[in-house]
């Protein structure tokens, strides 16, 4: 590990939209993370900011935002153990938490993409900044602002876009720049001392010429990220020199522990983001003097966007081998810290976390109900129950159209079914008892809505074709029992 891998601070991103932890299990983690050696937090609120006046359409629905005291309590808990925050609202993409709303529909820069902001309307441009000052003034001790602006999908497909990209000479890219310039400006006539950072892949394809000209150096400082635990080190290496010839050499990093592999994800690898931790270091070791590494962001995403299901609920897997070696350093000495503060560890341990695992940390249970549950419900006995050979023998889609089966088979079948569901029921109601404790009801239930029922709903569906069946047949469970 070079020095300026060791000089730079280590934050962890809580993606909080959509199903915000309870306020004491989020004190907990911050004094976790604070034990494993992290400098500060990249909150990403969301719906889930008590937005005030004309904003307050932007609170979630399903459950109440944190309230200010509460968003003071985080900020507390964090300094009191020397963690700096870096709010991060988004001010360009990923606005669907904004532009769902009616109020707000002709903001969008399509009408069919809820995730992108007209960069030509000065409306929208006054949204943003609102956004931004409330939040900002909630967080008056933070000294940087991270600003978003990544995947800013159909921009240039809107009629106005359009219109402007006529004019010869212009591009998507100088669009994009301009408006991100536009806030960061905004912001820094307010605040002009506040540090802005803003993800980088809408800047990847761009010249260093382009970024130069535009003005945005000096302003907004990039964060690259990239997931993958094959992250091109090469690549990766050279995309840090060219913003360094752009003039922008102060740069961040993010790398992740949860929420960056498919959408619908309920138990993370481990190894998969251990891999990509380690393929950052390897970048961070190779960068030149020239480029000044400001720190690296362990992302952790509970949703993708502001309507996508929840992905993976329980934060505290991150805890069992990547983050924490992440923080403290991969050296004999970090392993020791982890194993006293989390218990057990076992690196190797790719996709479930270890039955030897010893810990009492927040939510060490539910990370290892969760991964008993998920592997329950993963069960070729379940998930393949169709292919049974009685439902495959006695009760195909043609008898079921015929509405004929034997008794005794039905029986069998439902006997089968039975034991499988209550196995997974008794589970979920230890995961439910459990996740309550740290999240509210809603949340719970829409984690249950996503990802328990619709695995069990082909079983549901065979019973009740079977009860339909029967007594069609003049038939009753009581009389075949």
């Amino acid at each position: 590990m070079n020095q300026s891998l060791r000089s730079c601070k280590k934050f962890v991103h809580l993606d909080l939209k959509g199903a915000p932890p309870r306020i004491g299990y989020l004190i907990e983690l911050i004094q976790l993370f604070a034990d494993l050696g992290a400098n500060g937090l990249l909150i990403e609120y969301e719906d889930m900011f008590p937005y005030e006046g004309e904003l307050k359409a932007l609170q979630s629905t399903t459950q109440p935002p944190y309230r200010r005291d509460e968003i003071v309590s985080i900020q507390d808990a964090a300094y009191s153990r020397g963690l700096e925050i870096i709010p991060l609202v988004q001010t360009f993409g990923h606005l669907e938490f904004v532009l769902k709303h009616e109020v707000f529909r002709d903001l969008r820069e399509v009408d069919y993409c809820l995730g992108t902001l007209n960069p030509h309307r000065d409306a929208g441009v006054r949204l943003v900044q609102e956004m931004l000052q409330q939040v900002m003034k909630l967080h008056p001790k933070s000294t940087s602002l991270h600003i978003g602006a990544d995947e800013v999908y159909m921009l240039g497909h809107g009629d106005e876009s359009k219109h402007w990209l006529d004019v010869p000479g212009w591009s998507v890219h100088q669009l994009f720049l301009s408006h991100v310039i536009k806030v960061a400006k905004g912001v820094q006539e307010s605040a002009p001392n506040l540090n802005l950072m803003m993800w980088d892949d809408m800047l990847r394809s761009m010249t260093p010429e382009t970024i130069k000209e535009s003005g945005l150096v000096g302003l907004v400082q990039p964060m690259l990220w990239d997931y993958s635990p094959t992250l091109d080190v090469e690549n990766t290496v050279m995309l840090m020199e060219r913003y360094k010839s752009a003039g922008m050499s102060q740069q961040w990093a993010a790398s992740s522990f949860k929420g960056s592999t498919t959408v619908h994800t309920c138990v993370t690898s481990t190894q998969r983001h251990l891999d990509n931790h380690l393929q950052w270091l390897k970048v961070a070791s190779s960068l030149s003097a020239g480029i000044k590494l400001q720190g690296i962001a362990l992302t952790g995403w509970q949703r993708l966007d502001g309507i996508l299901t929840i992905t993976r609920i329980t934060i505290v897997l991150l805890a069992k081998t990547t983050t924490c070696m992440f923080l403290c350093g991969f050296t004999e000495e970090a392993q020791k810290k982890v194993v006293e503060t989390l218990g057990t560890v076992d690196v190797e341990d790719t996709e479930r976390l270890s039955s030897r695992t010893s810990s009492s940390f927040a939510g060490a249970k539910l990370a290892e109900l969760i991964v008993k549950l998920t592997s329950l419900l993963e069960s070729a006995e379940l998930r393949h129950f169709q292919n049974n050979m009685f439902v495959r023998g006695w009760f195909t889609p043609y008898h079921r159209q015929k509405k004929t089966i034997n008794p005794l088979i039905a029986q069998q079948i439902k006997t089968q079914a039975k034991i499988i569901l209550d196995a997974v029921e008794s589970q979920v109601q230890e995961v439910r008892g459990e996740m309550c404790l740290l999240y509210s009801d809603s949340t719970v239930q829409e984690w249950v809505d996503q990802h328990i029922t619709p695995v069990l709903e082909p079983l549901h569906n065979l019973l009740r074709d079977i009860e339909t069946v029967l007594n069609e047949m003049g038939l009753c469970t009581e009389s075949i029992s």
